[in-house]
C-alpha cells in the first residue's frame, strides 16, 4: 500500500505542476517518432503509462489528436514506464534521509505552490524507496518457509498461471510500475524463479493495457479506439512471447547481470520491440473504426446534451440536490468543450467552427435557466439549512459558468475573428504565453469539475492557489509584452490590443471557474469572511 500510495503521490504532484505543459506536448506532436518520444518522456515523468494513455485518449475524443499520432504516443509511454522501473530498481536507500528532509521542508514549510508540489514529488520518491526496502525485509523470512518454495516451483512449471497473476495484480493495483517493482524485488532476494517472474512481467504488460481500456469506457468511441488498439497490440505480443519462452530457452547473455536485472532488461526489450508497430499505426485506424464505428445521431444520445434535472425528485431534497449537481457538472462540460478549441481558432480561424461554439453557448444559457427554475421549485419546507445553502451555492456556480461561457462566446471568439480579419500575427513568445495560460485554465476547469463532485477542501485550496497563479501569469505576460513593445518589436505592436484583451479574458474565465472554491473553503473554516476593516470611525479615532 505504501508503494501504491507513493507512486500515486509522485504522479499527482507532477500532474498538478506540469498538467498544462503535458497538454501542449500531446497536441504538439506532428509525426509518429516524435509522438513516441513525447509519450516516453511523459511516462518517465508521470511514472505511469496508463495516465498518458488516458490523457491521449481524452484529446483523441475531442478531435484534437489523430489516431495515427495518438497510438505511437501510447506505445512510447509503455517504454517510458519500463525505463522508470530501471531507475527505481537501483539500490538508492542511502538517498532516503536526504529525500525526506528536502521533500518535507519544501512540502511543509514553503508557501509557494510549485515548491510544495516539488516537495510532494521528492517525498513520493523517498516513500517508493522505503516501501521497496520494507518489501525486501518482509520477504526474507518468507523465503525460508515451506510455502513459498512450493508456490515458486509450481509457477515455474505453469507460465500461464504466472502470466494471469501478473495481469490480475496490475489491474488490481492500477499500476504496472508498482507490480513489476514488487516482482523485481522478490526475484532479487531469490524468493521467485526468474522464468516465472518473466511470465508475470508479461502478464503485467497485458494488465497495464487493460487499465486505460477500463478507465476510458465512459468516453466516446474516438477516445476508446486508442486504448483498445494498444490492448490488441500489447496483448497479442505478450501472449506470443509467453508461448516462445515456454518453447525455447532464454539467451544466456540476458542473465549476465543477475536475475533481477535480467527481468528489467527483458521488460525494457519487450516494450522497445513494440515500437516496431509504429509503421502499422496508420493502417490500424480503419480496422478500429470498423470495430468501434462512429456513433449515429450522436447529438440526440450525447449525455452532455441531455439535461440531468428530474422534476419527480423535487420533494426529495437530497436527490434533487444531486440532480442539480449533475446538471451543473453538465454545464461545466459544455463550457469545457467551448474553451478547448479557442487557441486553435487563434492559429487558424474557422467561421463554421466559431458558429458551432456559439451554438453551445445557447445550451449553457438554457441549462442555467433550467437550474434556476428547478432550484426555485424545490419546496423550502422539505429542506434543512444546509440543503438550502447547497442549492444556493450550486445556482451561484451555474451563474458563474454561464458567465464563463459568455467570455468565450463574446470575447475570445470575437478576438480570434478580429485577429484573422485584420491579418494580425502574434509574436512567438506572445503566442506561447497565451498557450500556457489556456492550458492552465483547462487544467483548472478539470479540477473544478472534480471538486464539484468531491467537495474536497484540499482540492478547493489548490483551485484557489491556481487562481492566484493565473493572476501572476497575466501580470508577467503583460510585463513581457510591454518589454517587447519598448524594444521596438513590430509584431508585438500590431498584436498588442488582441494580446492584452486575450490575457484579460482568460484571467476572467479562470476567476469564474475558481469561484466554486470559496463556499467549500468557508464551510471548512479556511476562509475569512472579509479582510476589510468594518468600522472606519474606530480607525480615525485611533489616529
Amino acid at each position: 500500500m505504501l508503494l501504491l500510495y507513493a507512486v500515486r503521490m509522485v504522479r499527482t504532484g507532477i500532474e498538478r505542476t506540469f498538467g498544462s505543459a503535458f497538454r501542449r506536448a500531446v497536441t504538439g506532436a506532428t509525426n509518429r517518432p516524435t509522438a513516441a518520444a513525447t509519450g516516453l518522456f511523459m511516462a518517465v515523468v508521470l511514472q505511469s503509462s496508463a495516465a498518458v494513455a488516458l490523457l491521449v485518449a481524452g484529446f483523441a475524443g475531442t478531435g484534437a489528436l489523430a489516431f495515427a499520432i495518438g497510438l505511437p504516443m501510447i506505445l512510447g509511454a509503455d517504454l517510458g514506464s519500463a525505463l522508470v522501473i530501471q531507475v527505481l530498481s537501483f539500490q538508492l536507500e542511502w538517498l532516503i534521509p536526504t529525500l525526506l528532509a528536502v521533500g518535507g521542508l519544501c512540502s511543509v514549510k514553503s508557501d509557494r505552490r510549485k515548491l510544495k508540489q516539488f516537495g510532494r514529488i521528492v517525498l513520493g520518491v523517498a516513500f517508493i524507496l522505503i516501501s521497496l526496502m520494507f518489501l525486501r525485509q518482509t520477504m526474507e523470512p518468507i523465503r525460508e518457509s515451506d510455502f513459498l518454495p512450493a508456490v515458486s516451483t509450481y509457477l515455474e512449471s505453469d507460465y500461464l498461471t504466472a502470466f494471469m497473476i501478473g495481469a490480475i495484480l496490475t489491474v488490481f493495483m492500477h499500476s504496472s510500475v508498482a507490480t513489476i517493482l514488487m516482482v523485481v524485488t522478490i526475484v532479487s532476494i531469490g524468493a521467485l524463479p526468474v522464468n516465472a517472474a518473466i511470465a508475470m512481467v508479461l502478464g503485467a504488460n497485458l494488465g497495464s493495457a487493460i487499465i486505460p481500456v477500463w478507465l476510458a469506457r465512459g468516453m466516446n468511441v474516438q477516445a476508446c479506439r486508442l486504448p483498445l488498439a494498444n490492448l490488441i497490440i500489447r496483448g497479442s505480443f505478450a501472449v506470443s512471447v509467453l508461448l516462445m519462452i515456454s518453447w525455447f530457452t532464454l539467451p544466456v547473455w540476458l542473465f549476465n547481470m543477475g536475475n533481477a536485472q535480467a527481468l528489467i532488461n527483458f521488460h525494457i526489450l519487450f516494450n522497445f520491440a513494440l515500437l516496431a508497430a509504429l509503421p502499422l499505426c496508420r493502417l490500424l485506424e480503419k480496422p478500429m473504426t470498423l470495430l468501434l464505428p462512429d456513433e449515429k445521431e450522436a447529438e440526440s444520445f450525447n449525455p452532455v446534451l441531455r439535461p440531468a434535472l428530474d422534476d419527480a425528485l423535487l420533494n426529495q431534497p437530497q436527490l434533487a440536490i444531486t440532480s442539480l449537481q449533475r446538471e451543473t457538472l453538465r454545464m461545466a462540460q459544455i463550457v469545457e468543450g467551448m474553451v478547448l478549441p479557442v487557441m486553435e481558432l487563434y492559429r487558424e480561424f474557422d467561421l463554421d467552427r466559431m458558429k458551432a461554439i456559439r451554438a453551445q453557448d445557447q445550451l449553457v444559457n438554457r441549462a442555467l435557466d433550467d437550474i434556476k427554475r428547478y432550484a426555485a421549485s424545490i419546496p423550502s419546507p422539505v429542506m434543512d439549512s444546509n440543503q438550502t445553502e447547497k442549492v444556493r451555492e450550486l445556482t451561484e456556480y451555474a451563474i458563474a459558468l454561464e458567465s464563463a461561457g459568455d467570455i468565450v462566446g463574446k470575447q475570445l471568439l470575437v478576438l480570434a475573428q478580429e485577429k484573422a480579419e485584420q491579418g494580425v500575427r502574434l509574436s512567438k513568445d506572445g503566442s506561447e504565453e497565451l498557450g500556457r495560460m489556456h492550458g492552465q485554465i483547462l487544467s483548472n476547469l478539470s479540477l473544478a469539475m472534480n471538486l464539484l463532485v468531491s467537495g474536497d477542501v484540499e482540492h478547493a485550496r489548490l483551485l484557489l492557489e491556481e487562481k492566484t497563479e493565473m493572476v501572476r501569469h497575466e501580470r508577467d505576460s503583460r510585463k513581457k509584452h510591454l518589454k517587447r513593445l519598448s524594444s521596438g518589436s513590430a509584431v508585438s505592436f500590431d498584436s498588442s490590443n488582441i494580446h492584452l484583451e486575450t490575457l484579460r479574458a482568460l484571467n476572467q474565465f479562470n476567476s469564474r471557474v475558481a469561484s466554486l472554491a470559496y463556499p467549500i473553503l468557508y464551510r471548512g473554516g479556511q476562509l475569512l469572511e472579509t479582510r476589510l476593516i468594518e468600522n472606519l470611525d474606530d480607525v480615525n479615532q485611533q489616529r
